[in-house]
């Protein structure tokens, strides 16, 4: 019985996520009025209705990482993996290879093949 109880409690727990992430993500927890935001609801929707990449830019601070969740939680993709990439973090000589990947020997110090994040 203990098992039921347990696969109740997981499935009770999965549920509450899935809430949470609808409320976090939905295109309505970004406020904003003002014409340049419409405009950003309007690029938010195209993006998500779309199977496109999209590449957001930024200072700091300004919601980027939310944008990114919001198109992707709203998307016909919605049930694969979303990845967040700080390409800030990423040192100029290395961003090729860490955003499409590379094949051994393309570059000194490629051993092996990688596949890139997008």
């Amino acid at each position: 019985m203990s098992k039921d109880i347990e696969i109740q409690h997981i499935a009770a727990e999965l549920l509450s996520l899935r809430a949470e992430l609808q409320k976090n993500y939905a295109f309505d927890e970004i406020i904003g009025k003002s014409k340049k935001m419409q405009q950003l609801f309007t690029q938010i929707q195209t993006a998500a209705e779309g199977i496109i990449s999209v590449l957001i830019q930024g200072e700091s601070g300004t919601g980027k990482e939310l944008v990114a969740k919001s198109i992707h939680h709203n998307s016909a993709r919605k049930s694969g993996p979303f990845i967040a990439v700080n390409c800030a973090a990423i040192p100029e000589t290395l961003i090729e290879s860490e955003l499409f990947g590379h094949e051994r020997g393309a570059f000194t110090g490629a051993t092996e093949r990688r596949i890139g994040k997008i």
